[in-house]
């Protein structure tokens, strides 16, 4: 075992498969003794099963590491206070917290349901804010620690997953809140978007060129989770393999100004040629229809 994260208490979302149980296990790997929250769901977010948080937690046992389960649905404002609690009454105080936890319900935007919207964005987006809130609590206290969002390069858009877009864009938005309204307390907070094959991966329905293992991306995790990037705060970091990319901060491209206010004519006598467009690269990129 490491000591990059001893003596740090960690809690991690979806850690019973895929990213989120690499990142457990490479925490645990590195010191930290950590709160394995599963809800056990399917890739649809069905069929719940508490053996899978617990399944993690032996295989750290078995390493030497400390951790406990939690079985519970992040989706909710008590699920997400338990995470938090359970870390705060095992291990007396809460460093970090990753949330990893996701659903995918696919459907083009104009067949999708309300039933297939409203899980996916309440996993996603409602789950880390339910951490984050729980946690942000204590670190405020603390004066210390580290939110960590998981979102995806698909927060620009995707063909056949409105939802799972609208969610993770909404992570990237709440990563970069959290970052301005905790700066002062000393808690920072970042978002990893990777790349990897895990179950959800195997569903993207075009060969992704840039592509890891959920090793990849613990690894990462671990280094943002630690001392070493306490300076780092409101960043989006991409993880592909041997790839670590660092995503650019929303800015105004260009602007134009009219004296006398726009109409409709001029707008359209002006923009094309002055303000333009940003081209979008997934019209023309992989996946594109």
């Amino acid at each position: 075992m490491g000591n990059f994260l001893a003596g740090r208490v960690v809690a991690v979302t979806g850690a019973g498969r895929g990213i989120g149980r690499a990142v457990a296990l490479a925490a645990a790997g590195e010191g930290a003794r950590v709160v394995v929250n599963d809800y056990g769901v399917s890739v649809d977010g069905a069929s719940p099963a508490s053996d899978v948080a617990s399944g993690v937690v032996k295989e750290i046992e078995a390493a030497g590491g400390e951790a406990v389960a939690v079985a519970d649905d992040i989706s909710t404002m008590a699920g997400g206070q338990r995470v938090v609690d359970t870390a705060l009454a095992s291990y007396g105080r809460l460093d970090g917290v990753v949330c990893v936890a996701g659903i995918l319900r696919e459907r083009m935007l104009f067949n999708m349901t309300e039933e297939e919207w409203d899980p996916v964005v309440a996993t996603h987006l409602k789950g880390t804010f339910t951490v984050f809130r729980a946690a942000s609590a204590v670190m405020r206290k603390q004066r210390a620690g580290t939110l960590i969002g998981f979102t995806s390069g698909n927060h620009q858009g995707s063909v056949s997953q409105a939802n799972y877009s609208a969610a993770k864009g909404g992570i990237i938005s709440l990563v970069r809140s959290a970052a301005l309204g905790l700066h002062k307390y000393g808690v920072t907070a970042n978002a990893v978007a990777p790349v990897a094959r895990t179950r959800m991966s195997a569903n993207v329905p075009f060969e992704l060129t840039e592509i890891g293992e959920p090793e990849d991306v613990a690894a990462m995790v671990v280094y943002l989770l630690s001392a070493r990037a306490q300076e780092i705060t409101g960043q989006v970091y991409t993880v592909a393999g041997p790839k670590i990319a660092v995503w650019a901060q929303p800015r105004e491209l260009r602007a134009a100004y009219a004296s006398g206010g726009w109409t409709p004519e001029t707008i359209a006598e002006f923009l094309p040629g002055s303000v333009g467009v940003d081209p979008m690269p997934l019209l023309s990129g992989p996946g594109a229809q």
